[in-house]
């Protein structure tokens, strides 16, 4: 589904600029994995495997294979476990020699970390988790924000399916902003240098085709917003320490309901009443 507010970006032919590409172009969002665990143990029990198996070393390498992924040169990189639970990374980046001789701002789904095709400089990429729950209904909830913010040539929507792909997302609220401006010989300013009509496009088929996607979009500011949902609740697939052949079938039916009204008021962001 897409909504959109004024016209769509248009085809830019390749541009002669003045000096360096000046361009701000920032990827953020939110990924969320939904769980239940029955009771207070299991509960106690998943922030602690999430919180182990989402720590800053992990986040760290995943952030590692971002910046191969899109050709940058690790400058400085600072992390952080917290306690009782959650993690920080940040990294400076900056520009590496080109390993391909075409600097690609197609629109299309950017590459897994097997190909690497992109020039960054003065950039960062940081994630930060937030491992949550409730003793009252047993849902838990994990939260990854990120943020991929890189100046010149090459869109951080390269990066876009490895990040979906590294984490267990139910839930994917994405922000893609163009800021600021870059002359060309003549002077005239260009506020975008590639063409863009929906975040969507920078997906790989296969992920679109297991999520219900909603676009929000405004052209002419340079922002695009697109949030996805998994289609498809298997039970079994968000349960912790217990199976659902366990409970019976009015409580799997309960549990069910639980999640998907978790799930619904996460991706519209707002409560919906008991």
């Amino acid at each position: 589904m897409f909504r959109g507010i004024g016209m769509a970006g248009k085809h830019h032919k390749k541009i002669k600029l003045h000096g360096f590409n000046n361009l701000t172009k920032t990827l953020s969002f939110n990924i969320y994995d939904i769980n239940y665990a029955d009771n207070a143990a299991q509960q106690k029990s998943y922030i602690e495997y999430i919180d182990e198996e989402y720590n800053a070393e992990r986040l760290t390498a995943i952030l590692v294979e971002v910046s191969h992924l899109i050709g940058a040169n690790i400058l400085n990189i600072a992390r952080q476990d917290y306690e009782p639970q959650g993690a920080s990374v940040t990294m400076l980046i900056s520009e590496e020699a080109v390993i391909s001789e075409e600097l690609s701002n197609k629109e299309a789904p950017g590459p897994l970390p097997d190909a690497v095709v992109a020039h960054l400089d003065k950039s960062h990429v940081t994630v930060h988790t937030y491992p949550e729950s409730h003793p009252d209904n047993g849902i838990s909830t994990f939260r990854v924000d990120i943020d991929v913010s890189t100046c010149g040539r090459v869109s951080p929507l390269r990066a876009l399916n490895f990040l979906i792909h590294s984490f267990d997302s139910d839930i994917v609220i994405m922000d893609y902003r163009v800021r600021g401006f870059t002359r060309d010989v003549r002077g005239r300013k260009h506020y975008i240098d590639h063409k863009i009509n929906s975040i969507q496009n920078f997906i790989a088929k296969d992920t679109k085709e297991q999520y219900q996607m909603i676009d929000v979009n405004v052209y002419q500011e340079n922002i695009f917003h697109t949030k996805m949902m998994r289609k498809e609740l298997e039970l079994d697939n968000y349960l912790f320490g217990i199976d659902a052949v366990d409970f019976s079938k009015a409580r799997q039916n309960k549990i069910h309901k639980q999640l998907q009204k978790e799930m619904l008021e996460i991706f519209y962001g707002r409560n919906i009443p008991k």
